[in-house]
């Protein structure tokens, strides 16, 4: 399967081996593209892309930028949508419904999302949708086995509107509790930072899944203790209370059961051994990119035609 992996050349995160996850699975052409490039899709393909060189066209790219072009992305065949922030379709935000929308316009895509209920609730709206969870980078975060003089601690972001319930929550948290709340650069900063963490709080709220530090903090042999959200998607990823991760959904629990595992230092460490274990074998971006390629692989919906209006457009470049 020959596949066009069109990516953010611009991004925080750092997803390098994410995508040779992906590119190990498959004849995988990727191509980094700038903000500008992304702005103007139509313009690219015409000057870099033969459409028909390849079995899939895989965007993972900006959903702003996405947002603006569906009129043209329309025309783009065997199309898959790797998306990430899904979840915002259905909290409060800008982007509230905002996926939906653009999905309907593009139906005979496929949407892997990195959210089990979510790709469930797209599903039921009637979109090609299937799941694949967010993961880590095996190669730059790993439990160095080092002494941890963190106790209790959460790296990353509070900033933007979508993290807002979780802003609320570390700042409920620290108020009962000595946390820490800091931020890293990316890379073996952040590495050494989560391998100091004994508990990292994982702060996801009302989003409906797991962030991707949850999987880095497991890696790195943290206890995480995570935000709980919801049954099915704790069974999807298989995560289980107290075994390989500590789940709560309000502050007293949160400390209830902190007050446990501070008093068993055993099962603390036997948690943290399991939950590295779990995200080892399931959540390393080269085990997610094989399945990213796996869900590629069965065919997509038909397209519909192009109308003679679009056909035109196209042949003059528009």
């Amino acid at each position: 399967m020959k596949v066009l992996f069109l990516v953010q050349k611009e991004q925080r995160a750092i997803l390098d081996r994410l995508y040779d996850g992906v590119a190990a699975n498959c004849e995988c052409d990727l191509r980094w593209l700038s903000s500008d490039d992304q702005r103007n899709l139509r313009r690219y393909f015409k000057r870099e892309v033969d459409v028909e060189r390849y079995d899939r066209i895989v965007f993972f790219l900006r959903f702003k930028q996405e947002i603006r072009q569906a009129a043209f992305i329309r025309t783009v065949p065997n199309l898959v949508i790797l998306e990430h922030d899904a979840y915002q379709n259905y909290i409060p935000c800008k982007y509230t419904g905002k996926f939906s929308e653009h999905y309907r316009k593009l139906p005979w895509a496929r949407v892997i999302s990195s959210g089990f209920m979510v790709s469930e609730r797209l599903r039921q709206e009637g979109f090609d949708a299937v799941f694949v969870p967010k993961g880590y980078d095996e190669q730059l975060l790993v439990d160095q086995g080092r002494a941890r003089d963190i106790e209790l601690a959460f790296v990353g972001s509070t900033k933007s509107v979508a993290y807002s319930g979780r802003k609320a929550l570390l700042d409920q948290l620290g108020q009962v509790e000595n946390l820490v709340v800091t931020r890293t650069n990316s890379g073996e900063d952040y590495c050494n930072t989560l391998n100091r963490i004994r508990f990292f709080v994982s702060a996801d709220v009302g989003m409906g899944e797991y962030m991707i530090k949850n999987f880095e903090a497991m890696a790195c042999g943290c206890v995480l203790l995570a935000f709980d959200q919801g049954e099915a998607e704790n069974r999807a990823l298989g995560l289980q209370d107290m075994h390989n991760v500590v789940l709560y959904d309000s502050i007293p629990t949160l400390q209830e059961k902190l007050k446990v595992l501070r008093a068993d230092p055993a099962l603390a460490g036997q948690i943290a051994v399991n939950g590295r274990e779990l995200a080892v074998s399931r959540f390393s971006f080269a085990q997610v990119g094989r399945d990213i390629v796996e869900h590629m692989r069965p065919p997509l919906r038909p397209r519909a035609p192009l109308s003679t209006w679009q056909r035109l457009r196209l042949s003059l470049g528009f």
